[in-house]
């Protein structure tokens, strides 16, 4: 599994209807690439939303990184609607699991 976590803040005035659009398409792309497994994405009290994407390996994220229509993406990000972010990306993360249903 290759893991991707995208943190970022955005602008004050970036068009919400836009962004979400961009967004939505986004993740529809994401859900039909090669090794996508899994995508979920949560906000913070003061506004930080993290996302976190997995991938079947480097390379799957990678050719996601590099798909046409989500480098336009990218770009749009940077000009028009994040002040900050930073992504991370991990390869085979050490996972620990708990399922109370299952480990009872």
């Amino acid at each position: 599994m290759y893991l991707v976590v995208f943190r970022n803040r955005k602008r004050a005035d970036l068009d919400p209807i836009a962004y979400e659009a961009e967004n939505l398409r986004m993740e529809q792309l994401a859900l039909a690439s090669p090794g996508f497994l899994a995508l979920k994405a949560y906000t913070a009290d003061d506004g930080e939303v993290v996302t976190i994407s997995e991938w079947m390996s480097e390379e799957h994220a990678r050719q996601w990184g590099a798909h046409a229509e989500h480098r336009i993406a990218q770009h749009h990000g940077r000009e028009r609607y994040y002040e900050s972010y930073t992504l991370f990306a991990c390869p085979d993360p050490r996972i620990h699991q708990f399922n109370r249903s299952q480990d009872s």
